[in-house]
């Protein structure tokens, strides 16, 4: 049975548009739209159809779970993406879509992708390092697929750019379950290897209107 879009929660999901060079990326992209759903949960995400974006979106989809895809125009009017199935909200350009995507979610999965992921994941971080909003924010590192990007945030911290506060916004998961624990729980699981980092002390945002 599916559940009405305006009484679910919904996760936003960053990813891929293509579906990588090997076949874990898009299996891990159907296990996590699978397991969302049956955590009574639904999807936001860029719209896209095709690669590990349109895997997770199907498999949410089939799982019975709505669907809220964000597109601008400009790729709309190209790509003319199946609306027959997804909530499809059409914006004017690449900041509305990220903005209404950022206050939909309740927060966030960052599954492989190029650099478009990489732009939603440190646009959602630095957010969250801001003020301007507080949600837990997740990469799914199963296979290690992030393994050089936490070294990197690592070296942010011991050359001084960022806190070890800030580096620990980007939380890691090493599967479906755990990152969802963080995400859709109450009570997330603590992760071992990691220390249990406070919340960010509030600040006077300053921010988008579209922000929450």
């Amino acid at each position: 049975m599916t559940m009405p879009a305006s009484r679910v929660e919904r996760v936003g999901v960053f990813c891929g548009a293509r579906p990588g060079a090997r076949p874990q990326h898009l299996r891990l992209a159907t296990e996590f739209g699978e397991a969302l759903a049956q955590r009574g949960t639904g999807l936001v995400y860029g719209a896209g159809g095709v690669g590990i974006m349109g895997a997770v979106a199907d498999a949410v989809l089939d799982a019975g779970a709505p669907v809220t895809g964000v597109i601008p125009r400009q790729l709309y009017e190209r790509e003319r993406p199946d609306e027959s199935r997804t909530e499809l909200i059409v914006v004017e350009t690449m900041h509305e879509r990220k903005a209404l995507m950022y206050r939909l979610a309740v927060g966030f999965a960052v599954l492989p992708g190029g650099l478009g992921t990489l732009d939603e994941l440190l646009e959602v971080a630095t957010w969250n390092q801001l003020g301007i909003h507080h949600k837990p924010l997740v990469l799914v590192n199963q296979g290690g697929f992030f393994d050089p990007l936490l070294t990197l945030l690592d070296n942010m911290v011991s050359d001084g750019f960022i806190s070890q506060e800030e580096r620990f916004v980007i939380q890691v998961a090493s599967g479906v379950e755990e990152a969802l624990d963080r995400l859709v729980s109450p009570e997330p699981r603590p992760d071992p290897e990691r220390p249990v980092i406070p919340p960010v002390a509030a600040r006077t945002p300053v921010a988008p209107t579209a922000a929450t």
